[in-house]
């Protein structure tokens, strides 16, 4: 089986990807939420609090309950738009879900997500930024 490419700039995402499972991708915590395109709606999922292979094992235990056609994960900036070090990371993990687990990887700009969720009272800020980055994503479309 080969890998689906990931999707670096915004591409066409076909009207067969209908569910999507989305990230928030942290060192130590990876917020979690699951949406459609037929709602246009997100619900967040809570946060991973788990690294390595264990994150991926957290993963795969979403992905078998949600049976997402595609991934969507938030890929921060600054401000000004360049890259830093947490970008290169968010990137390499979408690399590692499409290689693991073979399912088209969206990346979404999630600059300012954080404080968003934060300024609407979120209890869990990580799966509220997954969240927002989902219904981001579903805009788009």
């Amino acid at each position: 089986m080969s890998a689906v490419p990931v999707s670096t700039k915004p591409l066409p995402v076909p009207p067969t990807l209908v569910s999507f499972i989305a990230f928030d991708y942290g060192e130590k915590r990876t917020g979690v939420a699951v949406g459609n395109r037929l709602m246009g709606t997100a619900q967040p999922q809570g946060s991973i609090h788990a690294q390595g292979d264990a994150r991926f094992a957290q993963i795969a235990l979403r992905l078998k309950e949600w049976q997402p056609d595609g991934i969507v994960i938030g890929v921060p900036y600054h401000p000004d738009g360049a890259s830093h070090e947490n970008t290169a990371r968010a990137k390499k993990f979408g690399r590692q879900l499409n290689g693991r687990f073979n399912l088209p990887v969206f990346e979404v700009d999630e600059r300012y997500s954080t404080t968003e969720a934060l300024s609407q009272g979120a209890k869990d800020a990580d799966a509220a930024s997954a969240c927002i980055i989902l219904e981001q994503f579903l805009r788009s479309l």
